[in-house]
């Protein structure tokens, strides 16, 4: 996919795994739009950007993805600066090991890592279908193999578990890309997911120590682990390819309960709910 010129928003890209392919993406030549909940931090972060890659086109818009309100403004500034959108990339991501609420009082992990990515891309459907062709990368993780979608308790009010809570919002993120690939199909948007491994970022940083020490043994760098997203937005051999999981760039089969096209459905629904689309 050629970017030069064209409009890209990378979500969780002041640090990370987000930050190392927004600087390959950025030498494409394309306007990179970060959102940012800290501007201060974004500001370094986009002349880190601007000189590795040597595109000065980097464009900050605060947004905290925490809050709904804050997505909607972001949404909102965004049309008034930018007519459509060629590829949008939801990276941002957590994992809260104990139980929090984001600004709108709703579990952290789910909020931050499923809704907040469905209402952002939601909000910019008409700029995507605008830019056709256009692609939509969700960054997921093999965590949802262990994981399933309580739609009883989705937010862990009754029972918490961080490792149920981050699989099943990384779940939800193959079965939001697959429900949107379906309804984008005839488009020209593709929609794609991935596991990018298990990267060395701040993901880790409120881990266990004893448990930590283990996976740093397996840990990869940031820059390896953006391989996968760089090659789904940028790949010319994916014209077309949607609906698909990845891992080292390969596509991947995940789980029996990331194939299930009525919870797909019903976690859509209940997405809808949560947000007000």
């Amino acid at each position: 996919m050629k970017l030069d010129g064209k409009n890209v928003i990378i979500t969780g890209a002041t640090s990370g795994i987000g930050k190392e392919a927004a600087i390959e993406i950025a030498k494409l030549n394309p306007f990179i739009v970060l959102p940012v909940r800290n501007l201060e931090k974004g500001k370094k972060v986009k002349k880190e950007i601007a000189i590795k890659s040597g595109n000065p086109s980097i464009y900050l818009l605060e947004c905290d993805l925490s809050s709904f309100e804050s997505i909607r403004s972001f949404a909102k500034e965004y049309k008034k600066r930018f007519c459509k959108v060629n590829l949008l990339i939801n990276n941002a991501g957590i994992w809260e090991r104990e139980r929090k609420e984001t600004k709108d009082g709703i579990e952290m992990n789910f909020g931050v890592n499923h809704l907040a990515p469905f209402l952002l891309t939601n909000l910019l459907l008409d700029e995507i279908r605008a830019g056709s062709p256009a692609r939509i990368i969700n960054v997921s993780s093999e965590a949802h193999r262990y994981a399933k979608i309580n739609f009883d308790d989705p937010e862990g009010s009754n029972r918490f578990s961080s490792m149920q809570s981050y699989g099943q919002s990384k779940l939800a993120n193959i079965l939001f890309t697959r429900y949107m690939a379906d309804e984008l199909k005839d488009d020209g948007v593709s929609v794609n997911c991935l596991h990018p491994g298990v990267v060395a970022t701040n993901l880790f940083d409120n881990m266990n120590p004893v448990l930590k020490s283990v996976f740093t043994l397996f840990m990869t760098s940031p820059r390896k682990g953006a391989e996968t997203t760089v090659f789904l937005a940028t790949s010319i051999h994916l014209n077309g390819e949607t609906g698909g999981y990845y891992i080292r760039k390969k596509i991947k089969k995940p789980s029996g309960a990331a194939l299930d096209d009525e919870a797909a459905r019903k976690l859509w629904e209940l997405s809808c709910r949560y947000t007000g689309i």
